[in-house]
């Protein structure tokens, strides 16, 4: 396991950081669970703009910490939290880019972030390339001198692709272009891309670091001087999440590694069972010899996921069949939580590109995409099993 250095002094594993991370030593009184401050506001010193918290600057209690302490889980100089995966990704582009500047990004990416880059980005005067992400000569030709950002998920969501970061790493570092990377999918304790060369990463933190489907957030990490540029534009475009939901976000980042490491394990158990069942045509997870991308994944990652993907060999008109038949695992968007979920991209994150657009992705009529949670996994397999049949 890979471990942080907290404060210099001492060198503790991510289970340990996940819990302790950005916390002063404890005096007798102070309380066990860091507490609510459900303030917006604070007393300012007079005289002076210095030391003024503000729930939309993100410098409250509840954000500082749990700031902190998701730093130390990234390897990071500095972490921000936003109201969303989504407004923590706008953010990160208002402060890279500029009127004239050209983003490069993979075609294989979520699809709010992809209505970003076609549609917002564009109208703000920024050019944006979409490239074949396994193609590395593509990402050489469609470097200009005007690129500015190289963009990529990894894990890749809903296919669970996972992409090689060197050559990317290389090709920034020589043109001077900062490399983001958006690892949702992973989560820190699987999938750390700033040990890997990428300058920023991005989580939707409404995902595995909080774990419970019940806070929206999001977040990026970085040097200190980046992720204050993000501040900036957070403070400004009115990102900034509320005191109750850091202080939830801080809540589940305790039990991260123990939720990740059992999905991992959960999700491994169920793939390697729905890769012989004859209603399923093809077994999407990074864990399974079959995955065109296993062997980068053992190389790079420190575990296999918790999603994976099926295409039922039906098709399409299958996938209603299945879905009312589920009894344990909720049909519902989102993923990461400690319940199973599952759902159907073409009606979810890729409901707007046509269908030849996404089979092209690799997400054809009948593919689902499962999140899966801490239920036990032979109870959520013997779910999977009476639905197909």
């Amino acid at each position: 396991m890979t471990d942080r250095s907290v404060s210099g002094a001492s060198t503790l594993a991510l289970a340990t950081l996940a819990i302790h991370g950005g916390r002063a030593h404890a005096a007798p009184g102070d309380a066990v669970v860091q507490p609510l401050v459900q303030s917006v506001n604070h007393v300012q010193p007079v005289g002076t703009a210095d030391g003024v918290l503000y729930t939309r600057y993100a410098n409250t209690p509840n954000a500082q910490i749990v700031q902190r302490r998701i730093a130390m889980l990234e390897g990071a100089e500095s972490s921000l939290v936003l109201a969303s995966g989504m407004g923590a990704t706008s953010c990160t582009m208002l402060s890279l880019l500029r009127p004239g500047d050209h983003l490069v990004t993979s075609n294989w990416i979520y699809g709010g972030t992809r209505k970003l880059f076609d549609h917002e980005l564009p109208a703000m005067g920024v050019t944006v390339t979409s490239v074949d992400p396994t193609e590395s000569r593509g990402w050489r030709r469609a470097i200009t001198k005007q690129t500015r950002v190289i963009f990529l998920e990894s894990p890749v969501n809903p296919t669970t692709r996972v992409l090689d970061m060197r050559p990317l790493t290389a090709l920034a570092k020589e043109s001077g272009i900062a490399l983001v990377v958006d690892a949702t999918f992973a989560s820190p304790i699987n999938f750390r891309p700033l040990e890997h060369g990428a300058d920023v990463v991005i989580h939707s933190a409404t995902k595995y670091l909080n774990g419970h489907h019940d806070i929206l957030a999001g977040v990026v990490s970085g040097t200190e001087s980046m992720v204050d540029e993000v501040r900036q534009k957070m403070m400004v475009w009115g990102q900034a999440p509320d005191p109750f939901a850091l202080w939830l976000l801080e809540r589940g980042l305790k039990t991260l590694d123990v939720r990740v490491r059992r999905q991992n394990q959960s999700a491994m158990r169920v793939a390697e069972w729905a890769q012989s069942h004859p209603a399923i045509a093809r077994v999407h997870y990074p864990g399974l010899e079959s995955h065109p991308d296993h062997a980068l994944a053992r190389e790079t990652l420190d575990g296999f996921g918790g999603m994976l993907a099926l295409e039922l060999a039906a098709g399409g008109d299958a996938t209603p069949q299945v879905l009312e038949r589920l009894r344990l695992i909720t049909h519902a968007p989102s993923l990461g939580g400690v319940d199973s979920l599952v759902s159907e991209p073409r009606y979810t994150s890729h409901a707007h590109m046509t269908p030849e657009a996404r089979a092209a992705i690799g997400i054809p009529d009948g593919f689902l995409r499962f999140s899966i949670g801490l239920e036990d996994p032979d109870d959520l397999i013997a779910d999977l099993a009476q639905a197909l049949e």
